[in-house]
């Protein structure tokens, strides 16, 4: 998939702004024009699911579910489908088809930016127009096939919201279609349990607390755990290709951007250490004692390390980058070089002649927005705020789920540090 990119200067792409959205009830149509585009491709990775109320969806709920893939929405759109539902889908889906966007019944809003208007939508849509809403309250697809970090309080919003609220979580679509492999399709089977966390009449029983513990447990996966402990085969000889964007800090000389992915295998430069994704989702060391034998382990122990960094006050870069500006919905802004630095005081992003031109501080989200091979364009660190986006190319390799994880941790730091001086 591609996005329409323009030319222009900074200037005239910090000019534009973009408009409020129509909140209209999707149309049956597109909602079906979509249904019957799903059927090939769930027919392939033989889709089913269970559900445990059917009748709670013919109500206005809030669904959450977990974000995996491409295939997400066609699977939404075959559990839900014929019920209405309005989607809350970032901002760059817009991009040159606003109209189409509205018709589908989506709701536009920035990942991991607060925004008083996302809630004010969601809000309208469930108690005035009375349709569901589906929400990835993720935001980010998973890298390494486990739960992304859940925005905090969760809770809080769901009391004020007072409707049902269901889950949806997959297994099996993250193997599908993985974001570090250029969302390359796979044979494999998919399927999702659909459940009634709570009805209405929970919700207002239940503590914010409790209901935060409810989402938490349900969203706690591990696609590789599954993969193995189900006998799940994949035999693709290219499904560790791009490997190196999710386990990009060797185990044994720690060098960092020093990985390749190719065809199973992943592959140090500097000390020659070889591992092997093997066909039932483990790895392996080629000719020596691994130090992980799991995906999700290897990127935890990455964390540790940006963790014990940010401790260590340390510095992470100054990348060149290609910066892009998204502030309406006309074009991606390409508007020339810049340097996105990351320390102490968050992210920083310099125009060509050294101008500061976002900063975004560490406390200000629990995450990061970053993907891999963005619109066919690069892999991307994006910061931004609820106006303008900028969405950072680097000129040269870097891991960016690097970046993510230092917003996760810079994050958690100045929570904890805060928590105990109150």
């Amino acid at each position: 998939m591609k996005i329409k990119v323009q030319k222009t200067t900074l200037e005239t792409a910090l000019s534009k702004s973009i408009k409020k959205s129509t909140i209209k009830k999707p149309s049956l149509l597109f909602s079906t024009l979509i249904r019957v585009l799903a059927v090939g491709e769930l027919k392939a990775a033989s889709f089913s699911y269970t559900i445990d109320n059917k009748k709670i969806l013919k109500e206005p709920c809030l669904i959450l579910m977990n974000h995996s893939c491409f295939l997400d929405l066609k699977i939404a759109s075959k559990i839900l489908y014929p019920n209405k539902y309005f989607i809350v889908t970032t901002n760059d889906a817009f991009v040159g088809k606003e109209w189409l966007m509205e018709k589908i019944g989506c709701i536009a809003t920035n990942k991991y930016v607060s925004s008083l208007d996302t809630i004010s939508n969601i809000n309208y849509c469930l108690n005035h127009l009375n349709t569901s809403v589906l929400m990835f309250p993720e935001a980010g697809y998973s890298f390494d096939g486990t739960s992304t970090i859940l925005p905090k309080r969760l809770g809080l919003l769901i009391k004020k919201l007072n409707v049902p609220l269901v889950t949806i979580i997959t297994d099996g679509a993250y193997l599908h279609q993985p974001l570090y492999n250029n969302l390359k399709m796979r044979k494999t089977r998919v399927t999702a349990t659909v459940k009634c966390l709570l009805t209405k009449e929970q919700v207002k029983q239940k503590s914010v607390s409790e209901i935060d513990e409810l989402i938490n447990n349900e969203f706690s996966f591990d696609a590789f755990k599954s993969q193995a402990e189900n006998g799940v085969i994949i035999s693709d000889k290219t499904r560790a290709e791009g490997l190196e964007r999710v386990l990009y800090k060797c185990p044994h000389c720690l060098a960092e951007g020093a990985m390749k992915g190719e065809n199973e295998y992943i592959t140090c430069s500097k000390c020659g250490a070889k591992y092997e994704l093997a066909e039932n989702g483990q790895i392996k060391g080629v000719g020596f004692n691994e130090e992980f034998n799991h995906i999700p382990t290897w990127y935890a122990w990455q964390r540790e390390q940006v963790a014990n960094e940010i401790k260590d006050k340390q510095e992470f870069y100054n990348l060149d980058v290609d910066v892009l500006v998204l502030s309406d919905h006309k074009a991606l802004y390409s508007v020339g070089s810049g340097v996105l630095s990351s320390g102490a005081n968050g992210f920083t992003l310099l125009g060509e002649s050294g101008n500061i031109i976002f900063t975004l501080p560490p406390a200000s989200s629990h995450s990061l927005n970053v993907d891999f091979y963005w619109y066919e364009l690069g892999d991307v660190i994006c910061i931004g705020d609820k106006d303008k986006l900028f969405y950072c190319i680097p000129k040269t390799p870097y891991p960016v789920a690097k970046a993510r994880l230092i917003a996760e941790e810079q994050y958690k730091q100045i929570k904890l540090a805060k928590n105990k001086d109150a």
